[in-house]
């Protein structure tokens, strides 16, 4: 990447929305350099919790066997698999046999939201997550996603839709947490007219971020665009200091 554009995010970002954090970064690759990979999870461990040190400016790599959940493989593209009997682990449960999450009303409305659902496969090995400060010229990012509370949650949203025409430059669309960070922004990555996405409601996910926060995830694309909008955007306006004030 052009890491002048590292450094041009980090000046503005703090100018206009202080005391927010950066978001962190994402990108495939088949070596991951000096980065630490996650070893193999025994037993299950959320990808969000994973993260924890990524949050704190520790880079982690990783792949398939690092992840201890298969929505978190199949969210960042390393298996199509589903658990067994997952529509009825998403709505009702089999009584006696497995409890139900109740997040869809049954079984069929499942298989239908599954048919509807994206799915990629990795186009490498590792899956690379960074801070936006520890990224060098060397990486690639694929889309960044930042963890904020609603102030600094509505900026990013207001500056998303900022050169859109349309009142749709940013979805939320029902999925698991790490689909909204990996999955659904990275297809997004994959089109000509990418979109943001708002994300962090599943409730299984909620336990492992801070609870006045929401995700707001955005393909490298536009966030190249929201970045070079800002001299010129809201941003600028007394409206927003009133905000900024607070934060």
């Amino acid at each position: 990447m052009d890491i002048g554009v590292k450094y041009l995010f980090i000046r503005r970002w703090e100018s206009f929305v202080p005391n927010a954090p950066l978001p962190i970064a994402f990108f495939y690759t088949d070596d991951p350099g000096g980065v630490s990979v996650v070893p193999k999870q025994e037993g299950h461990a959320c990808f969000l919790a994973q993260l924890g040190g990524v949050r704190k400016g520790e880079p982690l790599a990783f792949e398939r066997e690092s992840l201890g959940c298969s929505g978190g493989k199949r969210y960042l593209g390393f298996s199509q698999e589903l658990m067994p009997g997952f529509e009825y682990f998403l709505s009702c449960g089999i009584p006696g046999k497995l409890e139900g999450e109740r997040y869809k009303q049954s079984p069929e409305l499942v298989r239908e939201f599954i048919r509807n659902s994206p799915v990629f496969t990795a186009p490498a090995r590792y899956a690379v997550f960074k801070r936006w400060d520890t990224l060098d010229e060397t990486d690639e990012p694929v889309a960044v996603f930042f963890d904020v509370a609603p102030d600094v949650l509505a900026a990013l949203f207001t500056l998303a839709n900022y050169d859109e025409p349309s009142p749709h430059g940013v979805i939320a669309p029902f999925c698991a947490g790490c689909g909204a960070i990996v999955g659904y922004p990275y297809t997004e990555a994959q089109s000509e007219h990418p979109r943001a996405v708002l994300g962090m409601f599943d409730i299984s996910a909620r336990p492992f971020v801070r609870k006045e926060t929401l995700s707001f995830a955005i393909p490298m694309k536009k966030f190249v665009r929201m970045m070079v909008n800002m001299e010129e955007s809201f941003l600028i306006t007394d409206s927003w200091q009133r905000v900024k004030n607070r934060l």
